[in-house]
C-alpha cells in the first residue's frame, strides 16, 4: 500500500510541486518515494512506498512497462497476481521482479484496461500514462478501498496559462499546489450535516473530485473532457444476484462462503512482511481470524484496544475469543486521555471534513497494531453483506405497518402533522416525516435525515448535488437488500473505508479486508434473506461457521463497537474551550459559510438543556478542518 499523486500541464517547478506532493503522504509510504516526467515535463507521476510485496528496489515506482510505453503509479495489493502473472508468462510474457506492480503494469500494457480490470482482484487506485497515444487513466477498485481524488486546478499564478490537471491519493497533496484557488464545496455542506462525510464523487472543494468505486478515468493530453467508465456496478450485482438466489440449504451456503473466504485469506496473507488482524468481540473479525488460523502458516496475532469505561470495552470478551482460537493476541487499554489526544491531528488525517467519531479508537488500535505488524486484516462489510444492522428490522418493521396505507393518504398526513405548530418534539417530528415515505428506500434515507435543524445549518441553501438513492429502486424485490445496497453505495465506502485507510495509513499500516473479495461480495449478493437474518438472529450464514470454531455464548452478546461518549467529553473544561472556540458566533460570521444563530441554538441547547445532536461533532470537524487544513479563497 503506497501513496500516488500526479499532475498535468505545469511544467514550471514541476519538480518542486511534485516533491510537494510526494512530501504530504509520507506516512502512506515512509520505505521509499519515486518521481517521472515526460520529456517536456508536461505529466509527473509521484510516488511514495510501503513495501509489503518484493521489497527490493526491483518494486520501486513509478514504473515503467518493459516495451516502455507505459509508465504507473499505484497503491494497493492485487491479491490473483500469481495467477495472472502464470497467464502472462503462457503468453509470453517475462517479469524481473516477484511484486505484483510490474504484474499490474504489463497486465495493462498486454491485455489493455478493460480485460485487466475485469481480471485482478484486490484494492487498488492507479494512474496509468500512455506514451504513444498521451492518454492518462485513474482507475479504483470494486468496493472503494483505496482513495483517489482528481480535479482540474487554475494555475495562471504561474504562468503556465490554462489549467493543471491533479491527482492524488489524498485531497491535501492537491490543495497544497501552488496557485490553487478552488472554493469550499458549500452545496454538499448540506448532506455534511446529515452524514458526517462527504460522499462521492464530491469533496469540499469544487471541481475536485473522488473517483468512484468500480469505475475508471481516462483523460488525453492536450486537454479533452475526461471520460469515466464503469466496469464493476455494485447495483448491477446485487440485482443479478437477487434474481438468481443460492438453491441450496443454509449449511450448504455456509459452507460455500467459507470456501470462497479461505481463498480469499491464501491471497491476502501474502506478504514480505509481517500480518496481523483487528480483532473484536464481533462476528466478522472473529470469523475473519478463526479462518485465518486455519489457512495461515504461523500463528496468527491480533489486536484489540480496550477502554477504561466499561460500557465501551470489548477487550475482556475479545482476549476470551483469542484465546479459545489460539491466537498471539495483544491488548492495549487506552484512557479518555489518550483519546482526546488524537483530536488535534484529525483534520490532517482525513484532510477533509469527516465526523465519524469512530475515527479516534480506529486510529489507536491503528496505532498499536503498527508496533508489531505492517499488514492487518478486519472483519468490515459484515454488518453490509449480511444484514447486520438494527436498523434494517426496524424500517422493514416500519414499513409493513404504514406501507398499507395509499401513500397519497400518508404523504398528506404528513403534512398536515408536520405543519402542527404543538407538535415540536424530536419524536413527534420524526415519526410525521416518516409517515411521508413514499417507499422502504425513502423510509431508510428519511429516518438518518431525522435531525431537521442539519439542512439548515449552511448558508447555501440549494438542494444538495447528491441523491441518496442513486439506483432504481424495486429491481431487486427484498426489502432488506434494497437497503443494504443503499449503504454499500455510500456509507460504506465513504465512511466505514475511509475512516479505517486514513486512520491506519496515518501510521502506516496496509489493512485488507476479505469480506470485501470480489466473489465474497458477489456470493453474498446471491443469499436469500433468511440465511442472513430470520427469527431475531442477524449474519447468520457468518454465524454458522464461526459457531464451528468458538462457542456460541462467547460471541452472542451485545456488541459495543467503538463508540465513544463525545457528549460526555465537551462537557470536560478544556474540550469545552476548545469546542467553544471553534463555534464562537463572531468567528462563523467572518467564514461566512453557516447560519450562525441556527449554531448558536444546537450549541446553546446542549450547555442549557443537555440536549445533543451529533451535529455538534460534525461542526466541530468542519471548523477544525477550516481553521488547520483549509485553503480558503
Amino acid at each position: 500500500m503506497c501513496g500516488i499523486a500526479g499532475f498535468l500541464n505545469r511544467p514550471k517547478n514541476w519538480r518542486a510541486e511534485i516533491e510537494k506532493m510526494n512530501a504530504r503522504m509520507l506516512h502512506r509510504g515512509p520505505d521509499g518515494g519515486g518521481i517521472w516526467a515526460n520529456e517536456e515535463k508536461t505529466v509527473v507521476l509521484g510516488h511514495r512506498r510501503l513495501s509489503i510485496m518484493d521489497l527490493s528496489e526491483a518494486g520501486a515506482q513509478p514504473m515503467e512497462s518493459r516495451d516502455g510505453r507505459f509508465v504507473i503509479s499505484y497503491n494497493g495489493e492485487i491479491y490473483n497476481f500469481v495467477s495472472i502473472r502464470e497467464a502472462l508468462k503462457k503468453e509470453g510474457l517475462a517479469f524481473k521482479s516477484s511484486c505484483d506492480t510490474e504484474v499490474l503494469l504489463e497486465a495493462l500494457s498486454h491485455w489493455g484496461v478493460e480485460k485487466t480490470l475485469e481480471a485482478v482482484k484486490g484494492m487498488f487506485a492507479f494512474a496509468l500514462y500512455d506514451k504513444k497515444e498521451r492518454r492518462l487513466i485513474l482507475a479504483r477498485d470494486r468496493i472503494g478501498e483505496k482513495p483517489l481524488y482528481y480535479g482540474f486546478i487554475g494555475n495562471g499564478a504561474q504562468g503556465d496559462g490554462g489549467n493543471c490537471f491533479a491527482f492524488a491519493s489524498e485531497l491535501s497533496c492537491i490543495a497544497g499546489l501552488s496557485g490553487f484557488a478552488n472554493p469550499v464545496n458549500t452545496e454538499i455542506l448540506n448532506i455534511y450535516f446529515v452524514h458526517g462525510y462527504i460522499p462521492a464523487p464530491y469533496t469540499i472543494y469544487r471541481d475536485i473530485f473522488k473517483l468512484e468505486p468500480g469505475k475508471w478515468l481516462e483523460l488525453s493530453f492536450p486537454f479533452t473532457s475526461p471520460r469515466l467508465h464503469t466496469y464493476w456496478d455494485i447495483r448491477e450485482i446485487a440485482a443479478r444476484g437477487q434474481e438468481n438466489l443460492f438453491e441450496g440449504t443454509e449449511e450448504e451456503a455456509a459452507e460455500e462462503l467459507e470456501r470462497l473466504l479461505k481463498e480469499a485469506l491464501k491471497g491476502q496473507l501474502a506478504a514480505d512482511v509481517p500480518v496481523g488482524a483487528f480483532l473484536s468481540a464481533g462476528i466478522d473479525s472473529s470469523t475473519i481470524v478463526s479462518l485465518m488460523q486455519e489457512v495461515s502458516a504461523s500463528r496468527v496475532r491480533t489486536f484489540t484496544i480496550g477502554m477504561e469505561d466499561r460500557q465501551y470495552n470489548e477487550a475482556p470478551i475479545a482476549a476470551e475469543i483469542a484465546q479459545v482460537l489460539g491466537t498471539e493476541h495483544t491488548e492495549m487499554m487506552i484512557s479518555e486521555k489518550d483519546m482526546e489526544e488524537v483530536i488535534p491531528k484529525l483534520a490532517h488525517i482525513y484532510s477533509e471534513p469527516f465526523a465519524d467519531s469512530s475515527q479516534i479508537p480506529t486510529y489507536l488500535v491503528s496505532r498499536l497494531t503498527r508496533q508489531h505488524v505492517t499488514v492487518s486484516l478486519s472483519g468490515d462489510g459484515g454488518d453490509e453483506l449480511f444484514c447486520g444492522y438494527g436498523t434494517y428490522p426496524s424500517v422493514e418493521r416500519i414499513w409493513n405497518k404504514m406501507g398499507r396505507i395509499p401513500w397519497p393518504v400518508r404523504k398528506a398526513a404528513s403534512a398536515l402533522l408536520l405543519a402542527n405548530p404543538f407538535g415540536k418534539s424530536k419524536v413527534y417530528r420524526t415519526k410525521s416525516m416518516l409517515l411521508g415515505a413514499k417507499d422502504p428506500a425513502q423510509l431508510y434515507e428519511l429516518d438518518n435525515r431525522e435531525e431537521p435543524l442539519a439542512l439548515t445549518l449552511s448558508l447555501d441553501c440549494t438542494e444538495a448535488p447528491y441523491a441518496y438513492n442513486t439506483y432504481q429502486y424495486g429491481r431487486i424485490k427484498e426489502l432488506n437488500h434494497n437497503i443494504m445496497l443503499m449503504d454499500m453505495l455510500m456509507y460504506h465506502p465513504d465512511d466505514i473505508l475511509v475512516k479505517v485507510d486514513r486512520s491506519a495509513m496515518a501510521v502506516s499500516l496496509e489493512t485488507r479486508v476479505p469480506l470485501l473479495d470480489r466473489d465474497v461480495v458477489e456470493f453474498a449478493w446471491r443469499l436469500p434473506i433468511q440465511y442472513k437474518r430470520q427469527d431475531g438472529v442477524t449474519k447468520r450464514v457468518l454465524r454458522d461457521i464461526l459457531y464451528q470454531r468458538v462457542p456460541k455464548e462467547l460471541v452472542n452478546r451485545p456488541k459495543t463497537g467503538f463508540s465513544i461518549p463525545i457528549e460526555k467529553w465537551l462537557k470536560k473544561k478544556e474540550l469545552f474551550a476548545w469546542a467553544s472556540g471553534l463555534l464562537h458566533p463572531d468567528r462563523l460570521k467572518r467564514e461566512g459559510l453557516l447560519n450562525v444563530q441556527t449554531v448558536e441554538r444546537i450549541w446553546k441547547d446542549f450547555t442549557e438543556k443537555n440536549i445533543f445532536r451529533v451535529q455538534i461533532w460534525y461542526l466541530l470537524m468542519l471548523e477544525e478542518w477550516l481553521e488547520k487544513e483549509a485553503v480558503l479563497c
